[in-house]
């Protein structure tokens, strides 16, 4: 009896030596530091380094895809990186922007590796440019809104700060330093989701792989004696919300020079577009998930940095999820040519427009009261088809919205046409 009694007393404490050493064990394994993902860094990252090379030599996968953006200079139909003028292509373009910059320069836009070199090129630049023209064009800019303040950096002109920047756009534009978290750079950005009650911190990755892009790809304008970078979505990021932004602001952009309404110049709401309820967006894909797809070198899966048109890589960028690739870009090229159709029918209207504004203000007892409704009239319809126009995807991240745009703009240019033409009758039947 005694000698099972010490048997049972052993194997309890062999029991409660085991279970102890086993809770010291996950102790201890806890409490070591998390195992870092990928490739160990080989050097470490200053914070807003600017030089993308560096940031290479940690992620060469990334960085050799990002270089190609200096060379894919290819032309879809509606767009790509062909450094084309769209003045040339369309001639309505003159009319349409007459009195502002963009009726003597217009280019489409080439790769990140380029943007610097177009901005210095463009022929919309002179003495008053303002700094804040550098913003989206550099990676050079993070550090020198932390350094400068962003009301200095923008108080600045073009042509000064320029000595301050070499850099095209580049990692430190959306990654922090080491980590290669996806972050806001841009405090326009960080202000406008703040006055919209959002906290970008709170943002899933999937999110994140979306509103990097906004750090560039939205609306804006400068506010101020100082020029300050700030985007208009304080009533939501729809263009009717931004007009009325605009309206209460009582900002415009340049006054038409044969119309003489008060203009806005969208420039390239991509983000407002696509996150306007698009099917894509509703489904959770990403700006990246379509322009930056995931791509493999042996094992190892990344996703390219070769940020391009998916038309050029259908395979890559739509196969994920479609089984069919011939059929959706076929299907692309339908709802690009509608409503590249219908742009074109707005811009007639838009002309048909400001020619008789511009009928009507030559008559000296012009009825000044109808004249005016009709040039509120113009701006209004510029701005809905300027937002489909500037955005560069052919309507393509939104089609529903896209034509639901376009369609309010002809019916406002039509709308300013016969307003006009009543301030005209008016004046003749006296």
């Amino acid at each position: 009896m005694l000698k099972r009694h010490w048997k049972t007393l052993l194997v309890s404490s062999v029991i409660v030596i085991l279970s102890g050493i086993i809770v010291a064990l996950l102790i201890f394994m806890k409490n070591q530091p998390p195992e870092k993902r990928g490739i160990t860094a080989l050097i470490e990252i200053a914070n807003m380094e600017a030089d993308s090379a560096l940031w290479g030599v940690n992620f060469p996968n990334q960085y050799t895809t990002y270089l190609k953006t200096e060379t894919n200079n290819q032309r879809t139909t509606y767009g790509g990186s062909e450094p084309f003028s769209k003045l040339d292509e369309d001639t309505r373009l003159v009319e349409l922007f007459a009195g502002n910059p963009f009726s003597i320069d217009y280019k489409e836009d080439r790769g990140h590796r380029n943007a610097l070199t177009d901005v210095r090129e463009t022929k919309r630049l002179n003495d008053k440019t303002p700094a804040s023209c550098y913003s989206c064009k550099t990676s050079d800019t993070p550090a020198l809104w932390a350094e400068m303040g962003v009301e200095n950096f923008s108080a600045t002109t073009f042509k000064d700060m320029s000595y301050r920047i070499d850099q095209p756009i580049g990692c430190a534009n959306c990654h922090e330093a080491n980590t290669m978290r996806l972050i806001v750079t841009n405090p326009a950005l960080d202000e406008a989701l703040k006055k919209q009650g959002k906290n970008w911190q709170s943002f899933t990755r999937q999110e994140m792989r979306t509103l990097v892009c906004a750090n560039c790809h939205v609306e804006y304008y400068f506010q101020g004696d100082k020029k300050v970078l700030t985007f208009p979505w304080e009533n939501g990021t729809h263009i009717e919300d931004i007009e009325q932004y605009y309206n209460d602001y009582g900002f415009s952009d340049w006054q038409h020079k044969t119309s003489g309404a008060a203009m806005i110049k969208i420039q390239h709401p991509e983000y407002e577009m696509f996150t306007a309820g698009s099917t894509h967006f509703n489904a959770g894909v990403a700006c990246a998930d379509c322009h930056m797809p995931y791509t493999r070198d042996g094992s190892a899966k990344f996703s390219s940095h070769d940020v391009k048109s998916p038309l050029f890589s259908p395979a890559q960028s739509c196969g994920t999820c479609h089984t069919d690739v011939n059929y959706v870009v076929e299907r692309v090229k339908i709802i690009q040519d509608s409503v590249h159709t219908t742009l074109l029918a707005t811009e007639d209207a838009l002309v048909a427009a400001i020619q008789a504004i511009s009928q009507a203000a030559s008559y000296a007892s012009v009825d000044k009261a109808k004249l005016e409704e009709a040039r509120k009239l113009h701006r209004a319809a510029q701005v809905r088809w300027d937002f489909v126009a500037a955005e560069n995807s052919m309507g393509f991240h939104n089609p529903e919205e896209a034509l639901r745009i376009l369609a309010a703009a002809t019916d406002l240019a039509r709308q300013a046409q016969i307003k006009a033409i009543e301030a005209m009758n008016l004046q003749v039947s006296k």
